[in-house]
């Protein structure tokens, strides 16, 4: 590495380190003087006015009938109910301008620019219909509003494969959520400097939109695959000495380096990890002018360095000084807000480099502290961990607690020159995170805690564990949707993963159901037909049709499953047949299916259109054996499917005649939902049926299948294209041999990948409206769309 580069990277950060040693002194003499209890106690005889009722007026306050923060809906409508929305609110988007934009609430702009949000949040989420959480079909409806459907598509797509990326050791849903964060926060810095360019272009602002986006995703990569994976003691100690010096090179001469020859298990890992970083600091630093990227370079240096000295330390070393446990923890929690800003190359007003330095310990600290649990099981050296470690032995060190609260007070008093309203936020901020600790840990917890870190500040302590007890409207709505995001993410694995065991579990079932018995009084005759059919049936199917039909019938309208069997064994049968007539060289001519070789390759062309032919009368059959159930409905499915079946043969011969040809966006659709979205209609309303549902849930059924169906076949269409075919099972790039018209062909692989998301959405959005009583069409949907085979 060049020497003097090395060198001016040094000599900056060492220019840092004189800074937060300036402050950490000032800080340090007032822990010493105690000058803060003095200051936040008359702070906080005010604010307990407004925060604790008198106990008088607490035996008639309605507070029975408030909904926990976990109840996210409910508790916004209570909010709102008791006039409390608009204040919460207010405290909410007051405190993301001080944290995350670095403003001062002195200024009168930014109390408009506060005003506006809460007024356009407060109506947001008093509308039954938008206040519903947060669901992919919900972003990719706001990408659509603001034409950044493209962007989204490519976002969503990375995190797909990073989360798969994340290896055994680190928190996959810990990463997810951390990236969506920053993400997150570097869209509320874009949207500030659009706030502040107003009177953009709508071209202009797509452009910045997509830019935020793709920014955010590159910067927030940086947590999962550098902070975490070094955290995480899964790179060996050569490996992570390697991959600490790519780092400190790419940062200190602008150019990501090669990565040369790695072996070992994490091989892959690092090549991916490689790869994505490298693409990402390339977009970083191209959409960077001279005095942004200097900046970005230097902020990121800072942040890298002081979390590698932090990294280092030893929790068993009783020798650190006050300044090794402290500087490095100043330096880091302001350098990464810093960095946003000029990844976004914004502006910075006049005084934000100050707010925002001073500002980062405050929150670093009330961090440390709700994890301190975690930190030190895990050996990590914090402030807390450290003093709890050690300060039996050692009476010079700083109390963290007694930092924070001097901290506190220095942010009110000295860079918000006792502001009301940021006094107000921040003593709220504090007394919340109290809360919230007190509540995690529970009470018995939460004071053997409190015991050593506030023993040196008992009456200030008691004061303050009172506000903690009796104060009210201290919560934020940052911290409600974090944990209704959290809820949520967690609450779809759950589903996400009985999803797929039950996709595994039906599909083993119905696999056993499917072999055709031969007939022992007429062997000769039938064996080469069922040898044909079961060498068809036993391919490697998805079978989802029949998993979708068992799920439906048995979970959502209470069927037996054992009489359901027939219809099961009824849906694979017609579509293996249409496949085997799909496969035959008069129509696609495939040599490959299910991961092994066609039928008419197998056998010839003459038995495998017997064996088709065979097998729809087969599913008759079988569907004319459901006798547990009302014979007049058993007679309405028959004839359902006998209609269906001249739709499927109705949309491949749309099919066959389309070679070639150019076809409009609506024939395109018709013949793609005869010839699979139908089949699924087919798989959702013959339980349906069977279970005698009203025609208005049906309707709704078939509205769903139309837009699963063909969201389904685009998928297809794409994997065709840029599919693995290990993966698929067949030979991709098929539709384009046999000059197919596909959404591909017809739209382009963006225009196939909108579509695919908006019949995503509308079919996200009729489930809805169906009070169904499982989830799995929910996660049907995602599957479909993010499949790889």
């Amino acid at each position: 590495m060049n020497e003097e580069l090395m060198n001016n990277a040094d000599a900056c950060y060492q220019l840092a380190e004189q800074k937060a040693t300036e402050y950490f002194r000032t800080l340090q003499a007032q822990v010493k003087e105690k000058s803060y209890v003095e200051t936040l106690t008359e702070d906080f005889q005010a604010w307990k006015h407004e925060h604790i009722r008198h106990p008088f007026l607490s035996l008639f306050s309605r507070q029975k009938g408030k909904p926990t923060s976990k109840e996210y809906e409910k508790y916004i409508q209570w909010l709102n109910y008791r006039g409390k929305l608009e204040p919460y609110l207010d405290r909410s988007i007051s405190y993301i301008y001080m944290r995350d934009l670095g403003k001062s609430l002195e200024s009168a702009d930014t109390q408009k620019r506060v005003q506006r949000t809460v007024a356009y949040l407060k109506k947001h989420l008093t509308s039954a219909k938008e206040n519903k959480g947060f669901s992919m079909a919900d972003l990719y409806r706001w990408a659509q509003k603001e034409e950044v459907e493209s962007t989204v598509i490519w976002l969503v797509s990375k995190l797909k494969k990073v989360t798969k990326m994340i290896p055994d050791g680190m928190d996959a849903e810990h990463a997810q959520r951390k990236l969506i964060k920053i993400i997150g926060g570097v869209m509320i810095h874009a949207y500030e400097e659009m706030e502040e360019g107003q009177g953009l272009s709508r071209d202009k602002r797509r452009e910045k939109l997509a830019s935020a986006l793709k920014l955010g995703y590159s910067y927030g990569l940086t947590y999962p695959f550098i902070d975490d994976l070094l955290d995480a003691n899964i790179l060996s100690e050569d490996e992570e000495r390697r991959y600490t010096d790519l780092i400190r090179s790419t940062l200190i001469t602008g150019i990501v380096p090669k990565l040369g020859v790695w072996k070992g298990k994490n091989a892959n890992l690092i090549r991916f990890i490689h790869s994505e970083l490298r693409e990402a600091f390339e977009y970083i630093r191209s959409n960077q002018n001279q005095e942004t990227l200097k900046s970005f370079y230097e902020e990121s240096y800072i942040f890298f360095h002081s979390q590698e000295v932090d990294r280092n330390k030893d929790l068993s070393n009783a020798t650190y000084k006050n300044e090794e446990i402290f500087i490095p923890v100043i330096l880091k929690s302001s350098s990464s807000r810093l960095i946003v800003r000029s990844v976004i190359g914004a502006s910075e007003d006049e005084g934000f480099d100050k707010r925002t330095f001073f500002y980062g310990i405050y929150n670093q600290l009330a961090d440390d502290l709700a994890d301190m649990f975690d930190d030190f099981k895990e050996g990590a050296v914090t402030p807390y961990t450290y003093y709890l470690k050690h300060h039996k032995t050692r009476s010079d060190l700083i109390n963290p607690f007694e930092l924070y609260w001097t901290v506190i007070s220095y942010l009110i008093h000295h860079v918000y020159h006792s502001n009301l309203k940021t006094k107000e936020v921040i003593l709220n901020r504090a007394i919340n995170g109290l809360k919230r600790l007190r509540e995690k840990l529970g009470n018995q917890r939460y004071q053997e805690v409190m015991d050593p870190f506030a023993s040196g500040i008992p009456e200030f302590n008691k004061m303050v564990q009172l506000m903690v007890r009796k104060g009210d409207d201290v919560d934020f709505f940052d911290k409600l949707l974090r944990d209704h995001i959290i809820t949520t993410l967690r609450n779809d694995r759950s589903e996400q993963d009985n999803f797929l065991d039950t996709i595994k579990t039906v599909r083993h079932q119905v696999n056993n159901l499917l072999s055709i018995t031969k007939n022992e009084t007429l062997p000769l005759i039938e064996e080469p037909i069922i040898d044909a059919a079961n060498y068809s049936l036993m391919g490697d199917g998805k079978r989802l049709r029949p998993i979708m039909t068992w799920v439906l019938g048995i979970d959502h309208y209470g069927l037996d499953e054992s009489a359901i069997v027939p219809l099961l064994r009824s849906l694979e049968y017609m579509h293996t047949a249409s496949l085997i007539f799909d496969d035959l060289p008069s129509q696609d001519n495939a040599s490959t299916r299910r991961g092994r070789p066609t039928l008419h390759h197998v056998h010839n062309t003459a038995i495998a259109e017997l064996t088709g032919l065979f097998l729809t009368q087969k599913a008759v059959e079988e569907q004319a054996s459901l006798d547990q159930f009302d014979s007049k409905s058993v007679l309405k499915l028959v004839q359902y499917s006998a209609r269906t079946t001249t739709k499927i043969c109705n949309g491949q011969v749309m099919d066959l005649e389309s070679k070639g040809k150019s076809l409009t966006l609506e024939q395109l659709n018709t013949m793609c939902f005869y010839k699979t979205g139908i089949a699924f209609e087919a798989s959702l309303i013959m339980p349906a049926i069977l279970s005698q549902a009203n025609q208005e849930e049906l309707e709704a059924l078939k509205k769903f299948s139309y837009h699963a169906g063909i969201a389904f076949q685009i998928k297809d269409d794409l994997l065709d294209v840029e599919g693995d075919q290990n993966i698929l099972g067949k030979p991709s790039g098929k539709d384009a041999v046999n000059k197919n018209a596909t959404f591909v062909s017809i739209m382009g692989m963006e225009g196939a990948k909108k579509a695919m998301w908006e019949h995503y959405c509308q079919g996200m959005e009729v489930l809805n409206e169906i009070p169904l009583k499982t989830p799995f069409l929910k996660h049907l949907l995602n599957y479909i769309v993010n499949r790889d085979y």
